[in-house]
């Protein structure tokens, strides 16, 4: 149960559809650590701010615990008489916050793009509440004229639809949802879901629900496997983590399969020919993938609850992809072209299984730059996988599906540190990038998780060869995977929605960091810094310790900030000529509910920028952040001021410091 009686909440905007399931390619395409970039340091994260590893019955535990307090949760949030609560998932921190993830209801009918994350402290008080829209709930009905409701499963092997509230672009509206099976152009699977609105008959939005996404292995050598046995056989069966299963398709692209058995617990050959060969790699991915998550993240699984996804293998014939599927929670592989190049090498299983952390997580919805984002996690998470496990047959690299070699070339299907190598993916973030394939749109933050790794320029990394550029030409300073990977788990499953757009998951990686490593850490500059180079948000400065813009004036004086009233803070500028376009002002506030805060800078000559308002839906703590006004044709030399207003009774703080940079 939350204790605060008033709700204030940070929102994101909407930006998508949830989908069933997620593969590796567009649809028609036919130990831990990395090298450390150079500059970079092994600071260790806070303990206390890194996911406790719960076992499945403490999990369940605290599931229990949240579902019983949903109707007091609700209340508590403000929330109307007509929306209820459901718990998707918990995370608790070691130091004892608990993140509790709630999908809603409208009237009993659910509400698409209404999930928000409760975060409390130990103590049980509420800290932050992220919604994935900002829109009040409210129907004048929910009553539908029945000349607009979607014909029912006929011929087209349709589901029946079903009545919804789609809030996934804003206002809430009253909808149909239906799903279309079918195959896709590339013989994967299709579940098209159709939305309409239910007094208009007009489309709401149209997506798909399945995307296009000791044994001999074909890209990992010889390595161990986990197995059972049954009637005196062996299976590939791993009772170890969760009970994984691998699966034989043989050609069908319905159904099961068979379980993998055998006589003498060898496995495979190595070679396409021998049908054991690609199971031996998916049995392998998934064991490799959920030690990640257990071992780094203290995740017993994708969906936390001690339970392994499946995999199948032999999808088809010629079927050049590998999916994820939230309908049977598992993963499927083809065999590639001539069904001689299975798509099962670890990166691919990893980025596969990912899709069902994302699921179960975040729930990113899979169109605009949220899917871009999805996309993204799969493919981040795939390459610290493989750092992780140190093959020598398939060493860590920025590189996805290097092994498979679906273009026949040599060519990897996607480069992290310049995403455009491959013609279509995106280096940096543009008003136009919600309309890309999400396949492509998920360029940006792959560039972003690289520099932030690695930084940017030329480099060669366990045998590779990289060199990645920035949008405003200036270097970035990576701090290692290790902290990189850590600060993308975090915000994904503590602070990221199903509606995070690219701004949103660059206040999100922050928050993590600030977490993490501490606001104004090595690590939180470089978030901003690596943001800042795929054009998400402003510089804070360039990375040699410069200014972004070239020239910096700060003022470090702590002062308290009156409880209500207003604090000023003035930094003298001996600078001659004109302030610039993009004046960026940075500030640094601990205040126990920023909301309460209205922050301003004040030119020289009295011309107010407003910075932020204050705003009872803003429930977070602390304010550190870098703004832009265009202070173009005043002038630098003066005296400039920020003036701090606390607006509301009962939160104090402190303004730490600030910084002007021309």
């Amino acid at each position: 149960m939350i204790r605060r009686s008033t709700p204030r909440t940070r929102t994101t905007t909407a930006a998508g559809v949830l989908a069933t399931a997620s593969a590796l390619l567009a649809v028609g395409l036919a130990g831990q650590t990395a090298t450390a970039a150079p500059g970079a340091t092994a600071a260790r994260p806070d303990p206390g701010a890194l996911s406790a590893e719960l076992s499945p019955a403490q999990r369940a535990g605290l599931l229990r615990a949240a579902e019983a307090d949903t109707a007091a949760t609700a209340r508590d949030l403000g929330l109307g008489g007509k929306e209820e609560l459901k718990v998707r998932d918990i995370v608790k921190n070691a130091d004892g916050t608990v993140h509790t993830r709630y999908e809603r209801t409208y009237a009993g009918l659910p509400v698409i793009g209404g999930d928000l994350v409760v975060e409390e402290s130990p103590e049980g008080e509420v800290r932050e509440v992220t919604r994935a829209t900002p829109a009040k709930l409210s129907l004048p009905s929910t009553e539908a004229p029945e000349k607009h409701r979607p014909k029912t499963a006929g011929a087209d092997g349709g589901t029946a639809p079903r009545k919804i509230v789609w809030a996934a672009d804003g206002t809430p509206v009253l909808a149909w949802e239906r799903v279309v099976d079918g195959v896709q152009k590339d013989g994967t699977p299709s579940e098209l879901h159709i939305v309409t609105d239910a007094r208009t008959g007009e489309k709401l939005a149209e997506y798909q629900g399945v995307h296009t996404g000791t044994g001999e292995s074909m890209y990992s050598g010889r390595i161990p496997l986990t197995t059972g046995s049954a009637d005196g056989r062996y299976t590939l069966q791993d009772g170890e983590r969760g009970g994984h299963l691998t699966y034989d398709l043989a050609g069908k692209t319905t159904g099961t399969g068979s379980l993998f058995t055998d006589d003498d617990d060898l496995w495979g050959d190595g070679s396409p020919y021998d049908s054991q060969t690609a199971a031996v790699d998916a049995h392998h991915g998934a064991a490799q993938t959920w030690d990640y998550y257990k071992q780094v993240h203290g995740r017993d699984g994708v969906r936390g609850d001690g339970t392994a996804p499946y995999s199948r293998v032999h999808y088809g014939v010629n079927y050049v992809n590998a999916f994820w599927s939230d309908d049977c929670f598992c993963m499927t592989y083809g065999d590639g072209a001539g069904d001689t190049r299975p798509l099962t090498s670890l990166d691919v299983a990893a980025h596969e299984m990912t899709h069902g952390l994302t699921s179960h997580s975040a729930g990113l919805l899979y169109r605009g730059e949220s899917g871009g984002l999805n996309e993204a996690t799969s493919d981040i998470f795939a390459a610290a996988v493989e750092f992780r496990a140190k093959n020598p047959q398939d060493p860590g690299d920025y590189l996805l599906g290097e092994k498979v070699d679906i273009f026949g070339d040599g060519s990897p299907l996607r480069h992290m540190d310049r995403p455009s190598k491959d013609g279509r993916s995106r280096d940096y973030w543009s008003p136009s990038l919600a309309d890309e394939d999400v396949h492509f749109s998920s360029g940006v933050a792959n560039h972003f998780f690289y520099l932030l790794s690695e930084g940017s320029g030329a480099k060669t990394i366990n045998g590779v060869a990289y060199d990645s550029p920035t949008y405003d030409g200036k270097p970035v300073t990576g701090v290692g995977i290790e902290a990189a990977e850590r600060i993308w788990f975090k915000a994904l499953t503590e602070k990221m929605t199903s509606t995070t757009d690219y701004a949103d998951a660059r206040a999100a990686t922050l928050s993590a960091a600030a977490d993490l490593f501490g606001a104004g850490s090595e690590q939180y500059e470089a978030v901003a810094h690596a943001w800042g180079a795929v054009n998400v948000g402003p510089r804070p400065g360039a990375a040699d310790g410069g200014t972004a813009q070239g020239v910096a004036f700060e003022s470090t004086e702590a002062l308290a900030i009156p409880d209500p009233g207003t604090v000023e803070s003035a930094i003298t500028v001996d600078r001659k000529g004109s302030a610039t376009a993009v004046t960026q002002v940075g500030v640094d506030i601990t205040h126990s509910f920023r909301g309460d805060l209205r922050v301003e800078l004040v030119a020289p000559d009295g011309t107010v920028f407003r910075l932020k308002n204050s705003s009872l839906s803003d429930s977070g703590k602390n304010l550190r952040r870098t703004y832009e006004v265009d202070a173009a044709g005043k002038t630098a030399e003066g005296v400039w001021t920020l003036r701090v207003t606390d607006a509301h009774k009962s939160d104090s703080g402190t303004l730490n410091g600030w910084k002007l940079v021309f």
